[in-house]
């Protein structure tokens, strides 16, 4: 007998030029409060025609997978990184060809933080957490454990986002 495929989903920006896929579960499903992800929310939500982000508490929703199991099917040459500080290692990530937040890219982590309404099919059923907690950090490292402790890093971002100013 074969294994099953791990189940996939798209990431799709509004306009559908850029689609990545996911596999397997999140690590978990949140909606982060911090500053940084409310102000670049606030951000990236005043480009011109942008999606929301952030939901109507302030938090920024999302869900956290594995860097190894996040690939982009098309239109990476539309993804761009903007970073609060240049010399942060937090990148959020836009599809400029309709000013879509997409995700962020905690460069030195081995997770990738979607943003969950890019999603294909969140939210119905998805468990989310509210706030920092023992379980959370134990599912990043148990994920972490699974990768064989790698870090991988995402490639296919093309350049710097033009027109977020901080």
């Amino acid at each position: 007998m074969s294994e099953a495929r791990p189940q996939a989903r798209a990431v799709n920006c509004r306009c559908g030029a850029v689609a990545l896929e996911v596999t397997g579960s999140p690590i978990i499903t949140t909606a982060c409060q911090c500053s940084s992800c409310r102000k670049a929310g606030r951000l990236l939500e005043a480009l011109p025609g942008a999606a929301p982000v952030l939901d109507a508490e302030g938090g920024t929703p999302c869900m956290l997978y594995r860097k190894d199991r996040v690939r982009c099917e098309r239109g990476a040459v539309h993804l761009r990184e903007h970073r609060l500080d240049p010399g942060s290692p937090t990148r959020r990530v836009v599809a400029t060809c309709c000013n879509t937040a997409m995700f962020l890219d905690f460069t030195k982590g081995h997770w990738l933080t979607i943003y969950r309404d890019r999603v294909e099919n969140a939210g119905a059923g998805e468990s989310g957490h509210r706030r920092s907690s023992l379980a959370f950090v134990l599912r990043l490292l148990a994920a972490w454990a699974a990768m064989g402790f790698r870090t991988p890093e995402i490639t296919f971002v093309g350049g710097r986002l033009n027109g977020a100013e901080s």
